[in-house]
């Protein structure tokens, strides 16, 4: 996928009122550093949040502003930030930024990272001044090796320059932050699985209550959020409630802009800042510039591999929670994919589940064999050896590996774009059951 902030033509001009995540974005790609992010009005939020805000002002502006959490679960940032308890001012607490980004067809924060890498430093020194953390982590996805060295040199160039370390701009406040690279695990985007990985166990996910917010990193209080939705931060602080409400299109119940994109036989894949609310048809013909010649879109997803598909007539909808949920599935990253016309989908959906099996961490036992068992009959089902009942046994597991039925929230993602496809494309799936020798005397 290409890397863009463009819009449907270079003449859409992207203000600082209207695109608080990429307005500052360089023509030719390159990183902003400190000096041009400056010059721009980078850290004017962290400013104010130190110099005029205490670190409860900050909360609640955060919670009133309505920001939900940018990762694919969406939870309110406020109200996760109001979990962890008061600070006793002598014990360690955490700030985790998730940015190992696994999620197949999502690369939205790849670009917040590589090109705007202090936008993300900003506001993760706003977000523990907030939550009295004293030491940050970025657990990035360890592929990402240019957003490791961007991240490094920016960090470098916020310690010189006072913005990190101790008496953090004369304020009083300390804070030091640090890039962890991964070893690449889609479980890690788990909080807790993403915890243990950070303290050198194994990346599975632990058993909640008691929630990070108070055991979290070496026990300590932790909160976990995502690059996107720390990269909010600076501008809500900066701008206020009433201009960031102000920002999504008419009907949609989330607030503020989201990084949005389209991946597949596009015309012009990408990666876009649009305001909440924008149909998904806007996004595919305006922004994707619809499919390729010779191509017709057959399916879509969302939001990630772990979202449901969607049908071509579905692109009314408008990419929020809610406007998608309205339509059978979740919003999930935003970062949608066409399947074209040429796909199989039992093909598709075989190489989505052998992703997701071998991405289980192994913990529960519905996780752990169910999804090897989907891909053993899809592939059967793909060389036309199905079994009659395959399935049916397919839409089995779905309910067995559905909301509430594992350990987390890992099997029910991958088993979502199964049961829609199955739902959609039963026929092409049929068609994978082998011929029985009784069929084959009666016909």
């Amino acid at each position: 996928m290409r890397l863009s902030s463009w819009g449907p033509s270079n003449t859409i001009a992207k203000t600082p009122e209207t695109h608080p995540l990429t307005w500052r974005l360089r023509d030719d790609g390159q990183p902003v550093w400190l000096a041009e992010y400056e010059s721009k009005n980078g850290y004017a939020g962290l400013r104010k949040a130190l110099g005029e805000l205490a670190p409860a002002d900050i909360v609640g502006l955060v919670k009133d502003s309505g920001l939900k959490g940018r990762g694919g679960a969406g939870f309110p940032t406020g109200v996760k930030w109001g979990l962890m308890p008061p600070s006793d001012g002598v014990t360690p607490r955490y700030l985790l930024c998730n940015a190992d980004e696994m999620e197949p067809n999502t690369w939205k924060d790849r670009l917040l990272m590589e090109q705007m890498p202090h936008l993300l430093i900003e506001g993760m020194i706003i977000s523990a001044r907030a939550l009295a953390a004293t030491t940050g982590y970025i657990f990035l996805r360890g592929e990402y090796v240019d957003a490791a060295r961007n991240l490094n040199r920016a960090l470098d160039e916020a310690r010189a320059a006072g913005l990190l370390g101790s008496n953090i701009l004369g304020s009083g406040f300390d804070f030091e932050l640090y890039v962890h690279t991964g070893a690449g695990r889609y479980i890690c985007g788990e909080e807790t699985a993403l915890i243990n990985s950070l303290e050198g166990r194994r990346a599975n996910p632990r058993s909640k209550p008691p929630f990070p917010a108070a055991v979290g990193v070496w026990g300590k209080p932790t909160c976990v959020n995502n690059v996107e939705t720390l990269s909010n931060v600076p501008a809500i602080v900066a701008n206020g409630i009433q201009w960031y409400h102000g920002l999504a299109r008419p009907g949609s119940e989330d607030h503020g802009t989201k990084m949005m994109g389209f991946s597949g036989k596009v015309k012009n894949p990408g990666v876009w800042e649009l305001p909440f609310g924008v149909t998904a048809r806007e996004l595919f013909e305006d922004y994707a510039g619809g499919m390729r010649d010779g191509y017709t879109l057959k399916a879509w997803q969302p939001g990630g591999a772990g979202t449901g598909f969607l049908l071509p007539e579905h692109l009314e909808a408008q990419m929020y929670a809610g406007g998608i949920g309205k339509v059978g599935t979740r919003m999930g990253t935003g970062l949608a994919m066409a399947v074209d016309n040429s796909i199989s989908m039992v093909s598709l959906l075989r190489n989505m589940e052998e992703f997701f099996a071998r991405e289980s961490c192994g913990w529960c036992t519905p996780c752990r064999d169910g999804l090897p068992w989907s891909v053993k009959i899809l592939r059967a089902l793909e060389r036309g050896e199905g079994q009659s009942g395959d399935v049916e046994t397919l839409l089995g597991l779905v309910g067995f590996l559905g909301p509430g039925k594992t350990f987390c929230a890992h099997a029910p993602g991958a088993v979502e774009p199964l049961g829609s496809a199955i739902k959609y494309f039963r026929d092409e799936f049929d068609a994978g059951v082998a011929v029985q020798p009784a069929q084959a005397a009666t016909a």
